[in-house]
């Protein structure tokens, strides 16, 4: 179990700071909707009322992304669920792939997960089991040639944890809340360094994701709210029986998250044609209230300094998870104890969290090694949120928190751009979460705030949907300022 001042890539907010769901579509009673599969990689028509207008061009221009077509269906005692997935997967790189590779995370999260049965193209394959059971690699009789796909399928089984004690409860049965983070085989992302598979540090994210798209079907009790990622296309419910079927669409996203209970009651607000809700026992609404008025002015903030919201729907729900604040594409989890419009530590939460969906999730990195490029960059995108929403003298705060950590530590100068496992907890929050915040002061100072700035949106533009590495951020912030930086990345950044 980890201590909530631990920050990690998780986004445990703030402790020392001043801190969509559109209407479903019901089908006809006494008829179950049939099940999308993932069998036309170039039909993605489904997913364009999950974006804003301005991003449904990207509908044609990811010809290599990851379709996949879950089932889950999930007991009465909603802990036990059983599922099945099919995937599409396309090799964009410019070698032949000899095998897939699935992170299979409910084993290093405190659950359980057993893929019961495996196929390549209809054909059954015996799949291989590392890193604890948190790595499936599925070999390939044929290679997977450069531009080609092959689809995957499997059944699975998966024992969901009733503690919160590992990586912050992000899966978890607890508290009359079920939390499905990274609850299907994920396929690993294949970069320069090959299929990128660890077993991750408790303190920080376990994710590392390319962009995919996603159908995905809930068989669930009757009386459960489920609220998943994108956007719910349809739902049945029993006349006479107790279970419920709801379908969702969610794409282009780098992960599917579901979260569930039978307290949740919805608050919601709409704003420049998107959609925010959120979710929470009834004796939250204040707070929920109070939150959707942060992420209406966040939205506004990211939208103008960055790149606007892509998706139609931003949905929160509240989860006992020890963190104060997980991102998730197009959802925030938020731990209930922060729900209320006097916690000071509410407002800079969802403002951090909605960061991420441009620092994480539209701009992607590699988390686990790279958290500077989310982490730092969201700490920095709040302080800009306090700046730009209260002036200097109301983000004067965060800036101290920002310090605060940093001092924690004693103003350590360990390098900010380090892999999650190569920090102690205390030194995480410190330079990733403090030093690394500041680093983009001192950024913006030596390239001016005007081609900062400008920098900022090229950096967003350039990367969308995409990957982004310490050496695209640095060149590209050179070419935009016509400067070298090496001095400065080497005394903040790089060890």
């Amino acid at each position: 179990m980890k201590p909530i001042f631990l920050f990690s890539n998780l986004t445990l907010l703030f402790l020392t700071s001043c801190l969509l769901f559109s209407k479903p579509t019901e089908s006809t009673p006494g008829q179950i909707p049939p099940t999308a599969t993932a069998t036309s990689p170039n039909d993605r028509s489904i997913y364009r009322d999950g974006l804003t207008s301005e991003y449904q061009p990207i509908l044609d221009q990811l010809p290599y992304a990851s379709m996949y077509d879950i089932r889950f269906n999930i007991a009465d005692d909603l802990f036990h669920i059983t599922g099945s997935e099919t995937v599409i997967y396309s090799n964009a790189e410019d070698v032949e792939l000899k095998e897939v590779k699935f992170r299979l995370f409910p084993n290093i999260l405190g659950g359980d997960m057993h893929v019961n049965e495996v196929f390549v193209n209809d054909e059954a394959i015996i799949p291989n089991y590392t890193l604890d059971d948190s790595l499936l690699t599925v070999p390939l009789k044929k290679p997977l040639q450069p531009k080609e796909n092959t689809t995957l399928r499997m059944e699975f089984n998966i024992t969901v944890p009733q503690s919160i004690d590992l990586n912050y409860g992000v899966l978890a049965y607890y508290g009359n809340v079920l939390a499905l983070a990274h609850a299907y085989p994920m396929i690993s992302v294949y970069d320069d360094e090959g299929w990128n598979a660890e077993i991750p540090p408790q303190s920080g994210d376990v994710t590392y994701a390319d962009m995919s798209f996603f159908l995905v079907t809930v068989e669930a009790p009757k009386n459960l709210t489920l609220v998943g990622s994108g956007r719910e296309i349809s739902r049945h419910a029993e006349r006479t029986g107790n279970r419920q079927t709801v379908r969702y669409e969610a794409g282009p996203v780098r992960d599917f998250y579901l979260a569930a209970s039978p307290d949740y009651e919805v608050v919601s607000k709409k704003v420049n044609g998107v959609t925010l809700r959120f979710y929470a026992p009834d004796n939250f609404q204040r707070g929920a209230e109070s939150a959707l008025e942060a992420a209406a002015k966040s939205l506004e903030v990211f939208g103008k300094r960055y790149a606007p919201y892509p998706y139609s729907e931003l949905d929160f729900v509240t989860t006992p998870t020890y963190a104060l604040g997980i991102e998730y594409p197009g959802m925030i989890a938020i731990t209930e104890w922060i729900v209320d419009p006097d916690n000071s530590y509410l407002e800079a939460t969802v403002a951090h969290e909605i960061a991420h969906q441009w620092f994480y999730n539209l701009v992607g990195n590699d988390q686990l090694d790279d958290p500077w490029l989310d982490e730092s960059l969201s700490q920095f995108a709040t302080l800009e949120y306090f700046s730009d929403t209260y002036g200097q003298t109301g983000a004067l705060g965060f800036r101290l928190d920002l310090e605060g950590r940093w001092n924690s530590i004693g103003q350590a100068e360990i390098p900010v751009g380090l892999p999650v496992r190569d920090y102690t907890g205390s030194e995480y929050s410190g330079i990733v979460y403090g030093r690394g915040g500041l680093f983009f002061e001192a950024l913006r100072d030596e390239m001016g705030s005007e081609k900062f700035d400008a920098f900022m949106k090229e950096y967003v533009k350039t990367n969308a949907w995409d990957i982004a590495t310490p050496q695209k951020f640095q060149s590209q912030a050179e070419l935009v300022c016509g400067c070298d930086l090496t001095d400065l990345f080497n005394d903040w950044i790089f060890p």
